[in-house]
Order: structure tokens, then C-alpha cells, then sequence
């Protein structure tokens, strides 16, 4: 998977577009667990800041460590 796109370098569809491509809901959630990974959350969800373009892809990421 590449690098996270940049906010000040994408546009928010970009940014929707590598979450959605990097997190990918599979509709298994005892085989995936990124659902528990995200406090019960999808990954949209989980990094809205980011798409939003409020917080770095790092820094969202970090919330979740």
C-alpha cells in the first residue's frame, strides 16, 4: 500500500479513497478485528479527521497504537 496522501497535497475524496482502500471492511469481524482496532468504529469513521483534512494520517493512527 503506498504512503497516506498529504492533506495540503489531496483532496478529501482522495484521502476517503486510501482509507476505504487501506482499511476495507470484509463483513467478518471475528476474522478481520479492525472494528475492535477502532473502539467499534469503521475506518471511516475512525480517521474522519484525517479525510476532514484537521489531522495528519499519523496522527490519527497514533490514537490507535
Amino acid at each position: 500500500m503506498s504512503v497516506a496522501p498529504e492533506i495540503n497535497a489531496s483532496t478529501e475524496e482522495e484521502r476517503r479513497d486510501y482509507i476505504k482502500g487501506r482499511f476495507p471492511c470484509i463483513a467478518d469481524c471475528d476474522m478481520c478485528g479492525l472494528c475492535k482496532v477502532f473502539h467499534g468504529k469503521d475506518a471511516e469513521e475512525a480517521y474522519d479527521d484525517y479525510i476532514a483534512g484537521k489531522r495528519s494520517f499519523e496522527d490519527v493512527s497514533a490514537d490507535y497504537k
